[in-house]
């Protein structure tokens, strides 16, 4: 059980970058909290050899795989004629429901959700369809894990990886450095962490003399909740007790956090 002062607003700190904050810091002052942005993420769109090559193989394209709305951002910033170039038969698939919302924003329709929101989820999806000999489009951050396209390779099918954005820890660390302080002081209720980096990254900026407690007050004081079980599993390396949704989206997230702390 993680004790606050009830009698105080409390803070929850979000991890998330920049461009993706809103939902949750919405979400947060809607539960009458008081979001503290700290984002140990930054997204740069990058128009790289990689997501060319994709975008000149989109009509032969069986199959594109969209793991965030971040990849759909950098394909139509760099190629707004996107949705003309692809091949008309070709499925879309999406990791979860907000890249779902945003593909069809874009007047995309989506072909395959899998019920859980996780590479294995997509996997999983996939089972019960013939891909063999199949191209298959994956436009995303070379940060991301390997079991997707070595599962679909796996699976007969012809796998294309291209890199639409590169994962970073942000150039001004200062915002991370405060959240650590402030972790440590006891002044942070809650923090979110939405993907394995999030945490990683923390724990590249934190000083040695600072690791232990700063583990110790993510277990104890803090509470610490991950979006998704591969999150969690991260945070379980470094030893932290957390938490995660049955359902992995922000809005569960967030609404977890909340009924727990």
């Amino acid at each position: 059980m993680v004790e606050n002062n009830n009698q105080r607003q409390k803070t929850i700190a979000i991890t998330r970058p920049f461009n993706r904050i809103n939902e949750a810091v919405e979400l947060v002052k809607s539960y009458g909290a008081e979001p503290f942005i700290a984002p140990t993420l930054e997204l740069e769109l990058t128009n790289s050899k990689t997501l060319k090559k994709l975008i000149n193989s989109l009509d032969k394209l069986d199959w594109i795989i969209f793991t965030s709305p971040t990849s759909i951002e950098s394909i139509l910033t760099f190629y707004p004629d996107f949705k003309g170039k692809l091949n008309e038969n070709c499925k879309i698939g999406a990791i979860g429901s907000k890249t779902k919302e945003s593909l069809e924003k874009e007047g995309l329709d989506v072909d395959l959700v899998p019920k859980v929101y996780t590479a294995e989820g997509i996997v999983e999806s996939f089972k019960n369809i013939d891909i063999s000999g199949k191209l298959i489009g994956i436009p995303r951050t070379l940060d991301a894990r390997l079991i997707l396209p070595e599962k679909l390779k796996e699976m007969g099918s012809n796998v294309l990886i291209a890199e639409a954005y590169r994962s970073r820890i942000p150039l001004d660390t200062l915002r991370i450095e405060t959240l650590i302080s402030k972790i440590i002081a006891d002044e942070i209720d809650a923090i979110t962490f939405t993907s394995p980096l999030t945490v990683k990254n923390l724990f590249k900026i934190v000083t040695d003399n600072q690791k232990d407690e700063l583990i110790n007050k993510l277990s104890t004081s803090t509470l610490t909740v991950a979006i998704g079980p591969i999150t969690y599993e991260i945070l379980n390396e470094y030893n932290i007790s957390a938490v995660y949704p049955e359902k992995y989206t922000v809005k569960d997230m967030i609404q977890l956090l909340f009924e727990t702390l």
